[in-house]
């Protein structure tokens, strides 16, 4: 499959490298099979309407846009596109999604814990709290601490506290690596697809 990359920092050379170790090619965008976007939330919408209009699928990792997502939502509808954003790729924060989902449902009812969340991201991270951050706060109903610093992949975690104990549970990213893998998964699952996606209807179809 041939790949066109927008974006060309640490996270596009990881999906390069990916991409490549996955038997894929990249290529301009006039003959790429599937757009990946890790660039800069200035000009996305500009982005999609551009892969839209030239029937290019596209996944987008680029973050810090919430406010356009329903628009760009809008035009894939109108223009029978295909869009997948996800403000995580990585497959194992997606089941750490999951898991504080449960967590919460079971310890909520007990009126005895106190939730609170904190993530780290490397000190070039733009959008701070990051879109997995935002996720997050939406299943525990709270707003995230954030800390910028240094090269931290991603490290994020959910404090349950009570007076007589403490449950954290954390993920913690070794590297850009899974990140990247998992842009490249939800490329290949993509093509053949029309609407807009995200990692909740991958996981879905890998369950």
């Amino acid at each position: 499959m041939k790949i066109a990359l927008i974006g060309y920092g640490r996270m596009g050379k990881e999906i390069e490298r990916s991409a490549l170790l996955r038997g894929h090619s990249l290529t301009s965008k006039e003959e790429a099979a599937v757009w990946i976007d890790f660039s800069h939330p200035a000009g996305i919408l500009e982005r999609i309407n551009e892969a839209l209009t030239s029937q290019k699928p596209l996944v987008i990792g680029t973050t810090g846009w919430d406010e356009k997502k329903e628009e760009a939502k809008n035009l894939t509808l109108i223009k029978e596109g295909s869009i997948f954003f996800a403000p995580n790729f990585s497959l194992g924060v997606n089941l750490f999604l999951k898991i504080i989902q449960e967590a919460y449902k079971l310890l909520a009812p007990l009126h005895l814990y106190d939730v609170a969340g904190h993530e780290i991201h490397h000190n070039q991270k733009m959008d701070s709290p990051s879109g997995t951050a935002k996720l997050l706060s939406t299943i525990i109903g709270k707003e995230f601490s954030s800390t910028r610093v240094g090269h931290v992949p991603g490290t994020h975690s959910i404090i349950f506290d009570s007076p007589f104990d403490t449950i954290t549970l954390t993920h913690e990213a070794r590297s850009r690596e899974g990140f990247a893998l998992g842009a490249v998964i939800a490329a290949e699952w993509l093509i053949g697809k029309k609407g807009f996606f995200t990692m909740e209807n991958l996981m879905e179809a890998y369950a």
